[in-house]
């Protein structure tokens, strides 16, 4: 994969960096927010890996900036911050995982690992494009689209999505969205499945249609068939 590395540390930033290249990814390291910027805007990236406390700027200002720019790259973010409210306000900024400094090499590569996987995921397989008529998924873009309008999904909302959609109508449990989208990483918090099931509701319903994702007692979640929506 390339991946941009935006860490200001100088002895972490050139070691995760060996390490990532010693895996066969190309990385670029960014010491600073607005090399990071820079070098983000330049190119498509496979995957950022995005320090959250920077010394110019602050990590999740970025990629909220990124994100309400159509930006769906796959964000790791890093951070010395580990509370829950920390993690939340993190993954609500955009990241599509969240590691707490400091840890492990091998948790590293594993959370990589973990969402070059997703982006494939998300990117490969047959998905039918609409959801219900008049809302499809863009997936080109990573988006919905509805009478024109076109709302951005982050590289794991699409990945949920696309996995719902492909078993459109079955009662999927959140062990196996949990496994399929998130690849049972360590320390992925319980509600995390609840967390981005919310997010696609919120977005369902600002394109007309709020009831498209059932919650199954006992289960889980399934997407409704279009003719039940």
């Amino acid at each position: 994969m390339h991946i941009l590395l935006i860490e200001d540390d100088v002895k972490l930033g050139p070691l995760i960096s060996r390490l990532l290249s010693a895996e066969r990814h190309t990385v670029q390291l960014a010491a600073t927010g607005v090399d990071g910027i820079a070098f983000w805007e330049s190119k498509r990236w496979d995957l950022v890996i995005l320090d959250r406390m920077l010394p110019d700027l602050e990590g999740a200002s970025i990629l909220r900036d990124r994100r309400r720019a159509g930006d769906s790259t796959p964000v790791l973010m890093l951070t010395a911050l580990g509370t829950v409210d920390d993690r939340v306000e993190g993954l609500d900024s955009g990241a599509d995982d969240y590691l707490t400094k400091p840890f492990a090499a091998s948790e590293l590569l594993a959370r990589v690992r973990a969402l070059g996987r997703r982006n494939d995921f998300a990117a490969g397989g047959a998905v039918s494009r609409v959801i219900v008529p008049g809302l499809e998924l863009d997936e080109s873009r990573h988006a919905l689209t509805f009478g024109g309008r076109v709302t951005e999904l982050s590289a794991r909302e699409y990945a949920l999505l696309a996995h719902l959609m492909r078993h459109r109508g079955a009662a999927l449990t959140r062990q196996q969205l949990l496994d399929e989208v998130w690849g049972a990483e360590p320390d992925v918090y319980s509600n995390v499945v609840d967390l981005y099931i919310h997010y696609l509701r919120e977005k369902f319903k600002e394109a007309g249609h709020d009831n498209l994702i059932k919650t199954v007692r006992g289960i889980g979640y399934r997407l409704v068939e279009p003719e039940a929506g």
